[in-house]
This record gives C-alpha cells, sequence and structure tokens, in this order.
C-alpha cells in the first residue's frame, strides 16, 4: 500500500473517532482530577486501551501514568513515544460550556480546591485516545511500535510527593522499547487548526520556589516584642522585580511569586511567612544565576528586618528544545495535515512543559496546535475574531478549547507516527 493511502486511511479513521473524541474529552472535563490523583482519568485510559487489544498496557507508573504498546504489522526497528499530559488545574471552571466542571477537591494539600482543565489536558487525553483508536485499527500498516504515554503531574505534584515526566523515565515507562522519537502537542489560543513550532526552545526552563522567612511570633499589639516577616517579605517582592535588570535584556526571565502563606491572624504577628513562586528563563543557562540572585535578596532582605531565611528550588524542569534538524524532518507532515498555511512559527514564551524530559532523552518535537476563535495580526499575534468565544490563556478560568479541532489533533499524532516509523520524519543530520 502506498504512503498515500495509509495517510488516507489514517485520516477516515480520524474522522470516524471524532464523535467519541469529544465525547471522552468532555467526560474528562467535567471529571477533572489533580495532579498525582489522577485515578479515575488513569482508569478511564487504561480500559479504553485494553479495548483496543493493544500489545501490552502499563498502569500504576509513576503514580498514575499509563502506556499502551502498540506492535506494528510491518518489520521496522523505530519506536515512537506519543505523549499526553492528564492532570488538572486548582482553577475554577468559566469556560461556559455546559459540561463545564464543578468539582471541588476537598483533600488535596492545601486545598480545598476548584478542579478544571484550564489548561486543555482533556484534550491532549482524548486526542491521545483517538489516536491510539486509530493506528490500533491500522496496525498492519505500520512497521514499528508506537508508545502511547499518557503522563500525570505535568502541572507539578504536591511539594513533597514526586511525580511528572521524570518520574515516568525513571520508573521505566518507555524502557521496552526504547524510543526512536518523542513526540507532543500543546492545545494554545492561536487560531483552530493551526500548528505553532519554535526551532530551539518551544518553552523555557522553569523551577518552583519555596522561601521561607522566619521572624519571633507576638499579639499584634506588641510587634516590638517580637520581629515582624511582612517587612522582609514587602522587600524581597518589591527586590524581585528587579531581578531582571541583573541578567541580560536578550534574554527573557521571569521570577513570580504567586502564593503568600503566613500562620497569623488579625491579631498575631506570625512566626514565618512563605512565599511560593516560579522562576522561568528562556535560556536554561541562565536558570543557577538567577537562582543565586534570588537567594541573595532573600537572605540580605531578611537579615536587613532582624529575620532569617531559607530558599529552596524545587522541580527543576528543563527547557524544551527543537532541534532544528528534527524540524526541518517535522515540517513536510505538518504542512500536510493542517496546509502551509497554517503551520507558523510562534514567538518565544516562558511557558514550561516537562515533556522536555522525553523529548531531551529520546530526541523529537513538540508543538503547538490552536483551538480557539481566533487570528493572527500583522505580527504573528492571536487575537480574537469578531463574533467568535475570544481569547482566553492557558490556565485563565474562561480558557476553553473549540471540540471540532480535536480530531486535528488525532490526525496530527497518527501521521507524525507513520511517517517517524516509515523513516520519512527524522534528522538527517
Amino acid at each position: 500500500m502506498s504512503d498515500n493511502a495509509v495517510y488516507d486511511r489514517l485520516d477516515a479513521a480520524a474522522g470516524a473517532v471524532a464523535a467519541q473524541v469529544i465525547t471522552w474529552r468532555r467526560h474528562l472535563h467535567q471529571n477533572p482530577e489533580l495532579s498525582n490523583r489522577e485515578v479515575n482519568t488513569a482508569a478511564l485510559i487504561a480500559d479504553q486501551l485494553r479495548s483496543l487489544k493493544l500489545d501490552e498496557v502499563r498502569t500504576g507508573i509513576a503514580g498514575h501514568g499509563v502506556v499502551g504498546v502498540l506492535k506494528g504489522g510491518q518489520p521496522g526497528d523505530r519506536v515512537i513515544a506519543l505523549r499526553a499530559d492528564i492532570d488538572a488545574l486548582p482553577v475554577t471552571d468559566e469556560c461556559g460550556a455546559p459540561f463545564a466542571s464543578k468539582v471541588i477537591d476537598e483533600n488535596y494539600p492545601g486545598g480545598p480546591f476548584p478542579v478544571s482543565h484550564a489548561c486543555g489536558h482533556d484534550c491532549h487525553a482524548a486526542m491521545l485516545l483517538g489516536a491510539a483508536t486509530v493506528l490500533a485499527g491500522n496496525r498492519e500498516s505500520l512497521p514499528g511500535t508506537v508508545l502511547f504515554v499518557f503522563q500525570p503531574a505535568e502541572e507539578g505534584p504536591p511539594v513533597d510527593e514526586d511525580g511528572g515526566a521524570r518520574a515516568m523515565i525513571a520508573a521505566g515507562a518507555c524502557d521496552n522499547p526504547a524510543p526512536t522519537m518523542a513526540f507532543g502537542f500543546h492545545v494554545t489560543p492561536y487560531p483552530k487548526g493551526y500548528i505553532g513550532y519554535r526551532a530551539g526552545n518551544q518553552f523555557g526552563a522553569s523551577c518552583l520556589i519555596k522561601i521561607v522567612i522566619t521572624g519571633m511570633q507576638v499579639h499584634g499589639s506588641t510587634p516590638w516584642a517580637g520581629i515582624d516577616t511582612m517587612p522582609a517579605v514587602g522587600a524581597i517582592l518589591t527586590g524581585i522585580g528587579q531581578l531582571y535588570r541583573q541578567i541580560s535584556a536578550f534574554d527573557p526571565v521571569t521570577v513570580s511569586i504567586g502564593h503568600v502563606e503566613d500562620v497569623g491572624r488579625f491579631n498575631i504577628i506570625g512566626q514565618t511567612t512563605t512565599l511560593w513562586g516560579t522562576i522561568r528563563c528562556s535560556v536554561e543557562s541562565d536558570m543557577a544565576d538567577v537562582q543565586k540572585r534570588l537567594e541573595t535578596l532573600a537572605e540580605h532582605s531578611a537579615q536587613a528586618y532582624n529575620c532569617s531565611s531559607t530558599v529552596d528550588y524545587l522541580q527543576n524542569v528543563p527547557a524544551v528544545h527543537n532541534e532544528p534538524p528534527w524540524l526541518a524532518a517535522g515540517l513536510p507532515t505538518f504542512q500536510r495535515v493542517v496546509g502551509a498555511d497554517k503551520v507558523v512559527q510562534t514567538q518565544a514564551t516562558l511557558g514550561y512543559d516537562d515533556v522536555s524530559e522525553f523529548v531531551n532523552r529520546y530526541g523529537g518535537l513538540y508543538v503547538t496546535l490552536g483551538v480557539q476563535d481566533t487570528e493572527l495580526d500583522d505580527n504573528g499575534n492571536p487575537r480574537p475574531i469578531t463574533g467568535g468565544r475570544g481569547m482566553a490563556m492557558n490556565h485563565n478560568p474562561h480558557f476553553y478549547a473549540d471540540d471540532d479541532t480535536l480530531v486535528t489533533g488525532v490526525r496530527l499524532h497518527c501521521n507524525v507516527a507513520y511517517d517517524h516509523l516509515t523513516g520519512a520524519l527524522a534528522p538527517t543530520s
């Protein structure tokens, strides 16, 4: 059978499973689970994979990770890992859909939290289930092996737990057989059906910040009898805003504090205050420098107010890096799936994704798929179209994804898998 005939069969099968993909997506959207708590999500995925009569379905990997193994009917040594993340966020769901989440996790550390798929991982999981269905139905045409990797805890597990891509790899999720390529993509507010790519860093490097400022607890009416942490906290928050000026302006970085936690009340000056945040670097080698500067800022600001400080950096995630030879090999496939006019270079971003662990280890690509009612302006940036649902960024309570675009993601997975297994999508240098 010719390659064109296989492409036609894959695309037709993707169309046939499109309605089921939407059903899976809506179910997952309505029943989201936070990082390292993806019990029911993993069970649904594993049940669906088993129904496809794959060669193997591995479960319980690094918590709730699932890997399906499909061996093709044609001889071939290549192995592609298609990866989707499956966890949700502690964010209220205001997407406006009738299947919006109303879930509250009462028991999650630091909670209770509203839970929603405000980053689109419901779409990722559903599209990869669709791709597994299509490829399993066409296994006789596949010269090699496909691993369907469903990863928990991409958003980061609770700080005292392990999880995510690095933990899956350490647990041997892809050891046998080892991939010759890893591939995935992330839904974004780009126009529906657009594939975005970037040579070099598609996403930045990241780490989680924990700063603890310690003083001396005392009654709020007698601050002189204790040591108040709040002035030190204010100095640190103000100083963080100047850290970027100490790093090259041509290599963007950001340091953001997203949560301040103390142990006082209105009439108690607490013993400690904890700052939780993140560092993002467009150039991975800048991370150690930024971390050192933040540590110095916290230490000296605390000392200035007779406090002490500790700084910990957790959950380090390397940048997602698309090597130019891999990208050159992948562009023809992307263009065939959506058309050359819908394959566009994206702007630099300081978002992160721990799919970098897979891509860095095995080689491969990570791109984006637009799913919103937007268009590109003259500078290539998305903006809402008239009469559409607007534009909502990932992690925003209003984030939404167009159901009818999901079939494009299924086709993208399938076409990339087939092209890599046949050798059409592989770096030449």
